[in-house]
């Protein structure tokens, strides 16, 4: 069973949109209830968890619970597609996985069956403790309670921590994997996020809104295309799986999702001599995707190159005046940022 929005902050996935919020509650009840991961304690559950809308409205009911538009918990309630997520990660025993969103740990059973470590992060607390009854008795899974942002632009540090840890018990063999069932609104900045750390993700396999997924795929000319695309086309080879419709899941939202697999590009990364550089310099260029390419270097690189540096730079890489970012394809684009960086840091 999966959880598709368990740790969601805001608003029901039934009328969400992909956005950076991250500001949430995270008590659902328990004032107590703290932002800072903390680590679980076990206890043996005596079935694997099962997924039907039918068990899942028992299972909450007799702890007193149910799904909260504020954290806009939707539940995948197809065995099969649970499975699917996990058979796409194609996970090893070598494998570290992060999963955000632990809901009611039926996900989480699945990566545990195959990886050598799970660390769940859940941010709802009475969901936290639920899983913690159903999670027992698997040693390689850590449970953590809390907020895996702590802000839009940085996961919490004790998550990279405890992957570190994990990957160094493993050895040099070891991989890292996030394989989630993410909340719709904190999908972009945990993925864009654990791009920039290290180590990154080697395969990231989640469920997200499918405009999202559309985004991440989308190519140039094209009205998805964005920041988003050329930062994660970049790093990963990306490919929707399977598109789920709103009947998957309870409660029912209004939107369809989508099954995303990323792999990382291998030493791709190596390539960037400045990564955040390069990320900021894609975030300015699609600021006003629509305005002529010319324009909208002159304005990002205001105070740090002047125009006609700018147009060395454009003329030299054969980008005429009617030019647009929304047309440059993701190499162009990564050669245009390291252009501007070397021109900047000769200046």
């Amino acid at each position: 069973m999966t959880d598709l929005e368990s740790d969601l902050p805001d608003e029901s996935t039934a009328d969400a949109e992909a956005t950076d919020d991250s500001t949430r509650d995270d008590s659902m009840g328990d004032d107590s209830a703290s932002d800072e991961p903390q680590e679980s304690v076990y206890r043996s559950p005596s079935n694997p968890p099962r997924q039907t809308a039918s068990y899942l409205s028992r299972r909450l009911a007799a702890a007193g619970l149910r799904p909260v538009s504020h954290f806009g918990q939707n539940f995948l309630v197809d065995l099969n597609l649970i499975d699917l997520i996990a058979r796409s990660a194609e996970l090893r025993p070598n494998d570290v996985v992060l999963e955000i969103g632990t809901g009611v740990g039926s996900l989480t059973t699945r990566l545990s069956d195959n990886a050598g470590a799970v660390l769940s992060v859940e941010i709802d607390h009475n969901l936290h403790q639920l899983a913690s009854e159903e999670l027992g008795g698997r040693p390689n899974v850590k449970l953590l309670q809390g907020d895996a942002l702590k802000n839009k632009n940085t996961l919490q540090p004790e998550i990279m921590e405890h992957i570190r840890d994990a990957m160094s018990r493993i050895g040099d063999s070891a991989r890292f994997m996030l394989v989630s069932n993410l909340p719709y609104n904190v999908a972009t900045p945990i993925v864009s996020n654990l791009l920039h750390e290290l180590p990154p993700p080697d395969r990231m396999v989640v469920t997200i809104q499918k405009e999202l997924a559309d985004r991440m795929c989308a190519k140039p000319r094209t009205k998805d295309y964005s920041a988003l695309s050329v930062w994660i086309q970049s790093l990963c080879e990306p490919q929707i799986v399977r598109i789920l419709p709103p009947k998957a899941f309870w409660p029912r939202p209004k939107v369809d999702s989508a099954i995303l697999r990323l792999d990382l590009l291998a030493g791709q990364r190596d390539k960037f001599v400045d990564l955040k550089y390069f990320h900021e310099t894609v975030r300015a260029l699609f600021f006003h995707r629509r305005k002529f390419l010319r324009s909208v270097v002159i304005s990002a690189m205001k105070g740090r190159l002047d125009k006609s540096a700018v147009d060395d730079v454009l003329r030299q890489l054969g980008h005429g005046e009617t030019a647009r970012a929304e047309e440059l394809s993701v190499e162009q684009i990564q050669a245009l940022a390291e252009s501007l960086r070397q021109a900047e840091r000769a200046a």
